[in-house]
């Protein structure tokens, strides 16, 4: 593993703990996988805040839509046995569609440009208000007609995924759930995944929260629901380093793999554009793709009624991300982007160098908090609380074991200034000033701030 990866590794999770504290979300886990193998894995917060149960990264989260992209894998693994072909017509394996609907084809309904109704005509299971939809209540929305034709245009649908579910039952004879949780998942070796609840005693399982409006605090929303029939879309439970490990091995450049590279290949490039994104993001087969600066990525995200997640894969890097929030303003999709602009300063600027390396730390003052992080020959000014800590950060040029130079800042910062490290007796750093501005370890600023303005 390169040198810049594993400092990038050192410094993802105090910025991840910095922003669980300021934005006080009840918990949050995250792992990293390079080649398959998680090299980060850590959980912050609370599974259960009411009765604050700690989080682990062995608690299991509803993953909900991550579940398509394992759906995805079992039909192009059934594709790759000879048993159906992407340009099948769904009718040709489920019986009493709505015609139109059955002449849509499998990579279709894969990509959503089948132009099925996206959670039937009342989608109260995603606010708590009613169970999700049993198969005899799937199979009635899929008789009345599509909402679209079919190419028209890109249209997320969790329906089309349970009718996805359905053609893989009509092809092995068995139930989804099981048929996917031998061939998909324990031949993946996932063994903290299930397709569905309810989950086998014992195991330990987070609990959801709402947002802090409309009561003004988070209330437990337990998340626990079997949602039968659209298992195959939003179904799966499972832990961010087996999700890291799943999506990382959908890379057509993994060296191992349940899918043939060229399946992978055909799942995970750009199918669709959904014209309605500024951000041009794109949908292959129960895959989302996109790019963040010049660096592509393919993945899911997962939105539960009360847990929000995703993952990523960084082709070409042989990195996988995934980070798992459990309540319904979590912020894993800003989090997993963050984690993204993290690993890609290290990449640009490099691994710190002997002498810049002990200068890492977090100070305090009583306008904000910053972070210094080395990378290679100079020390970069982090804002931790910033979903991109290295925006428009300044950049100081060590010249000595305590000193140096703010070689780079806006014009409005303190640029060409003097930067220097004060240590105690012992060699710890005591205080950091940044220009004329001091800055303190946080428990110093802290006394400081009840000794001038009251407890």
């Amino acid at each position: 593993m390169e040198t810049w990866v594993k400092a990038a590794l050192g410094y993802i999770p105090r910025w991840l703990d910095y922003q669980m504290r300021r934005t006080e979300q009840p918990g949050c886990a995250i792992a990293v996988a390079h080649k398959g193998r998680v090299v980060l894995e850590q959980a912050f917060g609370y599974a259960d805040s009411t009765k604050k149960r700690a989080l682990t990264p062995r608690h299991r989260f509803r993953v909900a839509s991550h579940s398509k992209s394992f759906t995805a894998a079992g039909l192009l693994k059934l594709r790759q046995q000879d048993r159906l072909r992407l340009d099948d017509p769904v009718g040709r394996y489920v019986e009493n569609l709505h015609p139109a609907l059955a002449e849509a084809t499998i990579g279709q309904l894969l990509s959503h440009s089948a132009g099925v109704i996206r959670d039937g005509f009342d989608a109260g299971q995603w606010q708590d208000r009613r169970p999700f939809a049993s198969e005899q209540e799937l199979r009635a929305a899929l008789a009345e007609p599509p909402v679209l034709g079919t190419n028209e245009r890109f249209k997320y649908s969790n329906h089309g995924f349970g009718l996805l579910g359905l053609v893989i039952e009509s092809v092995t004879g068995e139930a989804y759930k099981d048929w996917i949780a031998r061939e998909i998942v324990a031949r993946a070796k996932l063994e903290q995944t299930y397709p569905d609840a309810p989950l086998p005693r014992r195991v330990p399982f987070v609990r959801g929260h709402s947002g802090k409006l409309p009561l003004g605090r988070r209330v437990v929303v337990p998340g626990d629901n079997e949602t039968r029939a659209l298992a195959p879309a939003t179904g799966f439970i499972s832990t961010a380093g087996d999700l890291a490990r799943f999506f990382g091995s959908l890379d057509p450049a993994a060296w191992r793999s349940l899918l043939r590279p060229a399946s992978r290949r055909e799942m995970t490039r750009p199918h669709w554009r959904d014209s309605q994104d500024n951000a041009q993001s794109y949908q292959g087969l129960g895959i989302m793709g996109g790019k963040l600066g010049n660096w592509s990525w393919f993945g899911h995200g997962g939105g539960f009624q009360s847990c929000l997640s995703r993952t990523v894969v960084l082709p070409g890097r042989d990195l996988s991300v995934s980070v798992l929030t459990n309540a319904v303003d979590g912020l894993a999709h800003a989090w997993t982007d963050g984690v993204i602009r993290i690993l890609q300063g290290f990449a640009k600027r490099g691994a710190p160098l002997a002498r810049t390396a002990s200068w890492a730390g977090r100070w305090w003052s009583l306008w904000g908090t910053l972070d210094l992080v080395p990378m290679r020959d100079h020390v970069l000014v982090a804002s931790p609380g910033q979903f991109n800590p290295f925006f428009e950060a300044d950049e100081i040029e060590v010249t000595g074991r305590d000193k140096g130079r703010i070689r780079l800042a806006g014009g409005y910062g303190s640029h060409g200034e003097a930067a220097r490290l004060l240590r105690n007796k012992r060699g710890t750093p005591r205080e950091f000033w940044l220009g004329g501005i001091q800055f303190f370890p946080e428990a110093r600023l802290a006394a400081e701030m009840k000794r001038k303005y009251g407890p």
